[in-house]
This record gives C-alpha cells, sequence and structure tokens, in this order.
C-alpha cells in the first residue's frame, strides 16, 4: 500500500468482525512500531499483547467504560521504560521525548495495521494505576495507550479536515502560508 494512502485512508475502528488476528501480521505491526524513530535512537518503546477476553474485558473497564474495546482480537499496551532517556536527556526526556517517541511508535502501528486490512484505534483515555494493576506493568513503566485491533467491521466516513491553510504560517508565527500544493487538498 502507497504511504499516503494508507495516511489518507486509515481510521479510527471500534467494531471488529469476529476473527482472529493471525500471529504474523500481529509481528508485523510490532515490527513497523520498532521502526519508529525515537530520541537517540534508545528505542525506550515495550509492548504487552492481550488476548485473553478476560483481561480485554478488564482492560476496558479501565478505559472508563469502552466497551467495544475487548471485541478486538487482540490488544497491544504501549509503554515506555524511561530510565535511560531520563540519564541522557533528563526531565524533558522523560516529560516529553518518550512520549514523541511512543506516539511516533503508536502511528506505525496504525498505519501497518490499516495496509494489512486491520482495524485499528488509539485509545489513550484509561485509568493507568488500573491498566499496571490489570497487566502487573512496574512503577517505573509508562503506559501510554490501547490499541485494540482487529479485522474490521465498518468503514466510517473520512471526518473534517481543517485547511493548511488554516494552520500552517510562513517564516513566522501569523504570517499565513497561502501557497497550495498539489494533491494535498483532499
Amino acid at each position: 500500500m502507497d504511504v499516503f494512502e494508507a495516511i489518507f485512508n486509515r481510521r479510527s475502528i471500534r467494531k471488529f468482525i469476529d476473527k482472529p488476528v493471525e500471529e504474523d501480521k500481529v509481528a508485523r505491526v510490532l515490527d513497523a512500531a520498532r521502526w519508529a524513530p525515537s530520541i537517540g535512537n534508545l528505542q525506550e518503546w515495550q509492548f504487552i499483547i492481550v488476548r485473553d477476553p478476560g483481561r480485554k474485558l478488564q482492560l476496558a473497564e479501565a478505559a472508563l467504560g469502552q466497551y467495544w474495546i475487548a471485541q478486538s482480537s487482540v490488544i497491544i499496551v504501549v509503554l515506555t521504560k524511561n530510565d535511560r532517556v531520563t540519564r541522557a536527556y533528563g526531565k524533558r526526556g522523560e516529560e516529553l521525548y518518550v512520549k514523541q517517541d511512543a506516539a511516533a511508535a503508536i502511528q506505525n502501528m496504525l498505519l501497518a495495521a490499516h495496509a494489512l486490512g486491520l482495524g485499528a484505534c488509539w485509545v489513550s483515555v484509561f485509568e493507568e494505576p488500573a491498566v499496571e494493576r490489570i497487566l502487573k506493568i512496574p512503577s517505573q513503566i509508562d503506559v501510554h495507550a490501547l490499541i485494540p485491533i482487529g479485522y474490521p467491521a465498518e468503514k466510517p466516513i473520512p471526518p473534517h479536515r481543517i485547511g493548511l491553510e488554516f494552520m500552517t504560517f510562513f517564516e513566522e508565527y501569523g504570517k499565513r502560508w497561502v501557497k497550495h500544493l498539489p494533491g494535498t487538498l483532499r
């Protein structure tokens, strides 16, 4: 799949058919995450694969009752172990860089899932202490997202996007960029 096709056509999927996602596809999604950029190439992310129905239900409850999450075939929990980043980059590394790195890995996962014919959604609303308890995650590990993945049972319409001319400035803040590049506006 062309990268622009994947970017423009990927949607957050919240309805799944009852079909298990094959291990090789889960591995490919995780491998895409592994190839995301990271600060100092420290690659501090970690992942937990959750397939157990009872645990998926507990995670859905921890996600403030988003029970559709439990209907996915698999949930990948995205974590970071921050000690090396904190040592190398201090407070900014711990408070910002690890979040940016996790976000880059998550976006790669979402695009890879879409390219493989799977549906996925980035879930960041959850009670972190509950997720830590359910999955026995040590306190020094940060939980960034739950990524439910499965075969999609829906095809959401594209959401409205604000035009580039309203969010892009040229040379300095407030000086609107008015050039429209061919093929960038959809």
